[in-house]
């Protein structure tokens, strides 16, 4: 793997995920089986020209925004794998990551000896199958808890976790019916009609507002401490974002999966020549909505712990900003989700 990708990687990936959902909206790539296929044929060459030159899954781990997202959330989940400490460090083969001859090593380029995260693990099970002395354990956990025990918090890494918070805002927006008339204001202070000009304001504007609430609590939890302080709390805390992350995206395709699932058997039927119409839901919007309060508040509750236990427990007064910027976060997933939506199919 490059230095540079080693080192940048995690940016990368954040610029990569960023560029996608722009496109998305400006082009219509979803919509359009012209602009996937051009997609598909982008990604496809970067994995083929980065497998060429680069060892192992060197897209995956370091520009695949598909990857990067998942490896995220895979942060909050009730899976690990680990080695054993007192057995690894007595062994002298390593065929974890570098194979025994019949099964490759680790293609993410992880030492389970030392892996105190999931982010970069795909569960692919090659360690397990080369470790001479069962050290390697799958084994379930308490949700978010790898969240409380990051060795070294990254900046990238939080402000995935930020972006992400922001880009699923403006996915909830678009679908809105009061988007045409957040355009027009916006078109207003641009001078311009131009949809790309606009929806790029109001999708910069999404990212930077829990970006620069993250900031903020920093600041008010850190006001009598040094910027380095500062920074350090944005880092750290950032990670806390990430269950209401998560539950944020399952919530926005979860109207997807549920009032627009029947797309799939009549699209699918379309091919052969069979003509279906009718309802695309397989639930009621209503239903759909309690769902969504539901994950919403099961996001807020991991958050909010998470806030709790990177905090080392301390008083809630002293944590009063994080618990805050939680609460407001959620509070806006839920009020967007509770208006009309429009489908995108």
């Amino acid at each position: 793997m490059p230095k540079f990708l080693k080192k940048y990687g995690i940016w990368m990936i954040d610029i990569f995920f960023i560029m996608i959902t722009w496109s998305d909206h400006i082009w219509g790539i979803i919509e359009s089986p012209r602009g996937s296929g051009y997609l598909l044929l982008v990604l496809t060459t970067m994995v083929v020209v980065t497998s060429v030159f680069f060892e192992r899954r060197t897209f995956c781990k370091t520009l695949c925004f598909l990857g990067g997202l998942a490896g995220n959330y895979s942060r909050s989940g009730m899976i690990e794998l680990r080695g054993t400490p007192e057995v690894c460090k007595t062994c002298k083969t390593q065929s974890c990551f570098k194979g025994d001859g019949k099964t490759e090593g680790c293609p993410m380029f992880e030492f389970v000896r030392t892996m105190d995260n999931s982010a970069d693990c795909n569960l692919c099970g090659n360690c397990v199958k080369t470790c001479p002395n069962n050290s390697i354990r799958i084994t379930p956990r308490t949700p978010t808890a790898e969240l409380w025990g990051i060795k070294k918090p990254k900046v990238e890494h939080a402000f995935l976790a930020a972006v992400i918070m922001g880009i699923v805002f403006v996915q909830n927006i678009t679908m809105l019916e009061i988007w045409q008339d957040i355009l027009n204001i916006i078109s207003k202070v641009t001078q311009t009609t131009s949809y790309n000009v606009n929806f790029t304001v109001a999708f910069v504007i999404s990212m930077i507002i829990p970006i620069a609430m993250l900031w903020i609590a920093a600041k008010i939890t850190g006001r009598n401490e040094t910027f380095e302080k500062v920074k350090e709390n944005f880092v750290r805390f950032g990670y806390a974002v990430i269950p209401l992350d998560l539950a944020g995206h399952l919530a926005h395709n979860l109207f997807h999966v549920f009032t627009e699932g029947k797309a799939i058997w009549f699209n699918t039927a379309n091919l052969f020549g069979y003509k279906l119409t009718g309802d695309l839901g397989l639930t009621s919007v209503g239903t759909v909505q309690l769902l969504q309060y539901a994950v919403i508040l099961l996001g807020l509750f991991g958050s909010a712990y998470t806030v709790y236990r990177i905090g080392n427990r301390a008083s809630w007064r002293k944590l009063l900003p994080y618990y805050s910027l939680m609460v407001i976060l959620a509070v806006i997933n839920i009020y967007l989700f509770s208006l009309p939506m429009t489908h995108r199919v």
